[in-house]
């Protein structure tokens, strides 16, 4: 006669499967605290000098109470949400992909019955039946493949979140530095105007001319002081745009010095591209890793489903007590396939993987458009700039040499010479306008490359940022 396990031997082997598990732990999020503590964000000298060290050995960093691009480059890393944000996608890839390394549970069915029977010696039928799929071959390394590409995917995504916050930074200290050079010359320009607007005036009071003379110089001068105005304001709204692309309040940036070397020098701008390397940059690029992640899942897929058009076998142990008698059944269990043996959902997945195939030929030939496009942008403002900067600045300052020449020998009135020196400092500002066009122009073929042209940021360390087979440089 077989004995049934004691209540105490059932209820110890119940508490220690219970002490195995894992408790639930709440965790509620509280808005205001959440919202209290972004607004209260500073920015940490030394967490942004650990990161410059991390990102680029090699590179100076840059002294206390100044930011250069690459200390804004680390900053943003180390505090940008929505890169934050993309790591922690990582991380929820990798451990879902660490659970899917796991087979699927098991699962257990208890019978009991009850009979009264005088000819059997116990009127209870008690049994207990397991369904263990084995977890092997295609299905397994299809569901493997499928984790794996999306931690992959999560990982391509941070390359593109990066760049793209990266581009909305460049792109506010472009803002920033352009409206810091056009002030000092708009200033100078003011200044100017408003000598010459005091020579007519003092001519309009002798009675040399008439006072309708004025008023074009007057709306000038006007025109002039709004322009510098305007620029201000520009400034401090593209600083606030550079410390919101670092995802800090405004006031986190007092007291900081921004700081771009060789802004207005053409000498630190980049040469050519070569086809060479924009083949290489349209391959690497990280949103078209992702069509070819996409397309990996497709065929992982269509793997799967070709897998199920055969049946799914399951293993079904079991343990039975009934009546005073021992049994132990056994049982496999086969999971048929449809009635057409999976053919639909076959012709669905083939066709998904030749969608997934047409997405990446599409990546690839926007990747390489918008490379073109860049590079025309970058050849018609190398032009512009080029022009100004050898004809219409030299043409511009020869001629205010020459009136401060004449009015030094008292040639030319108060008033022209100052017309002189407005048209001077209207040439400045079209070269600074030329420049701030071929800096945009050179961040859109960034952009497109996925990778710095110049400054600090080239000296990160490759690899640092290296993501399986999408790299940033």
């Amino acid at each position: 006669m077989v004995r049934l396990p004691s209540r105490g031997t059932l209820a110890g082997a119940l508490s220690l499967g219970l002490a195995a598990c894992m408790s639930y732990q709440p965790s509620p999020i509280d808005l205001g605290v959440r919202s209290e503590a972004v607004a209260a964000r500073t920015l940490d000298p030394t967490r942004i000098a650990e990161e410059v060290a991390r990102l680029a050995p090699g590179e100076r960093a840059a002294p206390p109470g100044t930011l250069d691009r690459l200390s804004l480059f680390a900053a943003l890393l180390a505090y940008n949400p929505r890169i934050v944000a993309a790591r922690g996608a990582i991380a929820t890839a990798e451990a879902e992909a660490a659970a899917a390394r796991h087979m699927g549970a098991p699962i257990l069915t208890l019978t009991a019955e009850y009979a009264r029977d005088p000819a059997t010696t116990s009127p209870w039928l008690l049994g207990t039946q397991a369904n263990l799929p084995p977890d092997y071959g295609v299905r397994r390394s299809a569901r493997l493949d499928r984790a794996g590409l999306a931690v992959l995917l999560a990982r391509y995504d941070f390359v593109e979140t990066v760049w793209a916050e990266r581009m909305v930074l460049n792109r506010a200290l472009i803002d920033y530095f352009a409206a810091e050079a056009r002030i000092p010359v708009l200033e100078e320009q003011l200044a100017v105007q408003d000598r010459g607007l005091a020579a007519f005036n003092r001519r309009v009071a002798l009675g040399e001319s008439a006072a309708v003379i004025v008023y074009p110089y007057r709306t000038q001068r006007l025109a002039t002081a709004r322009l510098l105005d305007e620029e201000r304001a520009r400034e401090a709204d593209a600083r606030v745009a550079v410390a919101v692309a670092l995802g800090l309040p405004a006031k986190a940036l007092a007291g900081e010095e921004l700081h771009w070397a060789n802004f207005a020098s053409t000498d630190a701008l980049p040469l050519e591209i070569d086809a060479a390397e924009r083949a290489r940059a349209s391959a690497a690029r990280a949103d078209i890793l992702r069509k070819l992640v996409a397309y990996d899942q497709a065929e992982a897929d269509l793997r799967l489903e070709v897998a199920r058009q055969y049946p799914a076998v399951s293993i079904g142990p079991g343990f039975t007590w009934e009546r005073g008698l021992v049994k132990l059944p056994f049982s496999i269990d086969l999971a048929l396939p449809s009635w057409d043996l999976n053919r639909a959902a076959i012709g669905a997945a083939v066709a998904r993987r030749a969608e997934a195939g047409g997405q990446i030929e599409a990546a690839i030939a926007a990747a390489q458009g918008s490379i073109e496009v860049a590079l025309s942008e970058r050849a018609a403002a190398l032009t512009t700039e080029e022009r100004i900067r050898t004809r219409d600045l030299p043409l511009a300052e020869a001629w205010a040499e020459k009136a401060e020449a004449q009015i030094n020998r008292g040639a030319i009135n108060r008033t022209d010479w100052a017309a002189a020196q407005i048209q001077l400092y209207d040439a400045r500002l079209a070269a600074l306008d030329a420049l701030v066009r071929l800096r945009r122009a050179n961040a859109a073929l960034e952009e497109a490359l996925r990778r710095p042209l110049g400054g600090p940021e080239a000296g990160i360390m490759p690899g640092v940022l290296e993501v399986e087979r999408g790299v940033m440089r």
